[in-house]
């Protein structure tokens, strides 16, 4: 396989009390677990009017470390429970993991 030890950071931005939602799924898809940080959002009014959606201030990210080869499928379970037309109003996408120090 080409992704075999290939690494993605996923990443979901979505309003609080959503994270155990998008967790499940992403377990679901293949994930083994991810780290869900409290933060605060501060876009502006024109970032509503693009998105066309209201933006809560209260925000989780949840981190979720996953091979290569579930990163759409993960990605595909997020955005089916928690996307911008759910009322999580998450935000999520990967980016490549240059190293890692464990073998999943």
């Amino acid at each position: 396989m080409a992704d075999e030890g290939k690494f993605e950071l996923i990443l979901c931005i979505a309003n609080a009390g959503f994270s155990q939602s998008i967790m499940e799924v992403a377990r679901a898809a293949g994930a083994r677990g991810g780290t869900i940080v409290r933060g605060r959002g501060s876009a502006n009014p024109e970032a509503e009017e693009f998105f066309n959606i209201s933006i809560h201030p209260d925000k989780e990210i949840i981190l979720i470390l996953v091979s290569s080869a579930i990163k759409d499928a993960v990605l595909q379970a997020i955005y089916q429970e928690g996307g911008l037309a759910k009322e999580a109003q998450g935000i999520a996408f990967s980016l490549p993991v240059e190293r890692t120090t464990l073998k999943m």
